[in-house]
């Protein structure tokens, strides 16, 4: 149904033939009074001359709007604004920003009562500006803002993010207080079981890089510092080598195997098992040194106590098993400082009771050490050397260790049979925990070692080289 203010479109013919059109046989309408399809446009059957309808004179266009003032049906394109005619807007006009705010003006007063939140990184970022700005310019603002950074700092000290290194002693004795093991860890050798697990604990993040990292062993030799070069590995490689020597002590597997040695001591063992090795030692030794160091703690678990008393043979003297086994957790320790320098990590000391029991072993070898440099001519007899009886009092050194760990000892001088007494004191040394092992390590050279000394110079000089010596591979 049309009407006035009404437009439908036709689906089919009514009937009815538009005024001016004139339709063939086919259906197809052809304006110039022709049948055929029209050249240019698609034919389009009889009754549907377009979507509006019957197509005659008064029928609007496409896209234009009919008479009735209706919108066309089909929108015509936009205009650009350049084809318009129009003045163009300027650039400057086009997302220009807005100018900053002008920043805040604060008084002398007020700055100086912002100082203790700017301390604390409390204050805003236009207050923090303020307060920078001002301080380049007032001298007193700048002493006092200095102060209260500076207990800042006391208030808030910054936290290493390792573990304490007693953590895992304190936890491990809070378990056994509660469950005490069926068969426990001999005394002795619990330092070289919590040695070889940190250890253990810092290569085991270690990639091809770490492994391979350069270190450098170091040890004292005839009153000379001497070193050798290797890797990460090699040191593993080392240690697999010297523990070794407890293992065969023990009954256990050598790790050598069939590899010859020339010498039974550390160092022969150590060149041999390098030597053997097809390739540079890789991360795969970690392996067989973590298993048998394993099981040397159950060994000696499984002995109990009457097993300390077992002689370990390092070639050139001989060690009780309990002896051995710290020295093991010393030199253990000794080379993870050296791994972990190698790869610029962190590394604490022992606990303070492992380390007391290190510093007892080689305060216990001093007088050894010292009389077998007089020996070898590489300490001259003192002047004032008086031999005693074994068991009787003689001449002594006090060594005072101070620190964790630490204590005092009386080191007899003429002989290491004889006894340490304070009556006989003619020299007094005082060193750092630490310090005194990485001199018994030949880390330090005994002209460096950060002493306290009085009282006799030539005993004093005697038991320092002395405890250097004690140093090795």
């Amino acid at each position: 149904m049309n009407g006035p203010d009404r437009y439908e479109a036709y689906d089919g013919d009514d009937g009815r033939e538009e005024k001016g059109n004139r339709r063939d046989g086919s259906g197809i309408r052809d304006e110039s009074g022709e049948g055929g399809p029209v050249f240019g446009s698609p034919s389009r059957p009889t009754g549907s001359a377009g979507p509006g309808g019957p197509e005659g004179p008064d029928t609007p266009r496409r896209g234009e709007a009919p008479e009735s003032g209706h919108p066309p049906r089909i929108p015509m394109p936009r205009v650009s604004v350049e084809d318009s005619g129009l003045p163009l807007p300027e650039p400057a006009t086009l997302g220009e920003p807005a100018p900053p705010p002008a920043p805040p003006v604060f008084e002398h007063a007020v700055l100086k009562s912002l100082l203790g939140a700017w301390a604390l990184a409390a204050c805003s970022a236009e207050e923090a500006t303020a307060v920078e700005e001002h301080l380049g310019g007032c001298g007193v603002c700048a002493d006092e803002a200095r102060r209260l950074r500076e207990a800042v700092g006391l208030l808030q000290r910054p936290e290493s993010l390792d573990l304490n290194p007693g953590l895992r002693t304190r936890v491990l004795q809070t378990c056994l207080e509660r469950r005490p093991p069926h068969i426990p860890v001999p005394d002795w050798a619990a330092a070289y079981d919590a040695e070889t697990a940190r250890l253990d604990a810092l290569l085991q993040d270690f990639g091809d890089a770490e492994w391979h990292a350069p270190v450098r062993l170091r040890w004292f030799r005839s009153d000379e510092s001497t070193s050798r070069r290797t890797t990460v590995a090699g040191v593993i490689a080392h240690l697999l080598s010297v523990d070794g020597l407890v293992a065969v002590a023990l009954g256990l597997d050598d790790p050598l195997g069939d590899v010859p040695s020339r010498h039974p001591t550390p160092a022969a063992r150590t060149e041999a098992f390098w030597r053997a090795s097809r390739f540079p030692p890789t991360r795969f030794l970690r392996t067989p040194w973590r298993e048998q160091s394993h099981n040397l703690v159950r060994t000696v678990s499984f002995t109990g106590g009457g097993a300390g008393k077992t002689a370990v043979s390092y070639g050139d003297f001989e060690l009780p098993l309990h002896d051995a086994m710290l020295d093991r957790a010393f030199e253990c320790w000794v080379h993870a400082e050296d791994i972990a320098d190698a790869v610029d990590y962190p590394y604490a000391p022992p606990s303070p009771r492992h380390l007391h029991r290190m510093i007892d072993l080689a305060a216990r070898m001093l007088p050894t050490a010292l009389a077998h440099r007089r020996r070898v001519g590489l300490a001259s007899p003192a002047h004032h050397r008086h031999l005693v009886a074994a068991g009787e009092p003689g001449r002594s050194l006090r060594l005072e260790i101070e620190g964790s760990g630490g204590g005092e000892w009386l080191i007899p001088l003429d002989s290491p049979a004889a006894k340490g007494s304070a009556e006989h004191e003619v020299a007094h040394v005082a060193l750092d925990g630490v310090e005194f092992c990485r001199l018994a390590a030949g880390h330090v050279p005994p002209q460096e070692a950060a002493a306290g000394q009085v009282g006799d110079k030539e005993a004093i000089t005697a038991v320092l080289f002395a405890a250097a010596s004690l140093s090795r591979m």
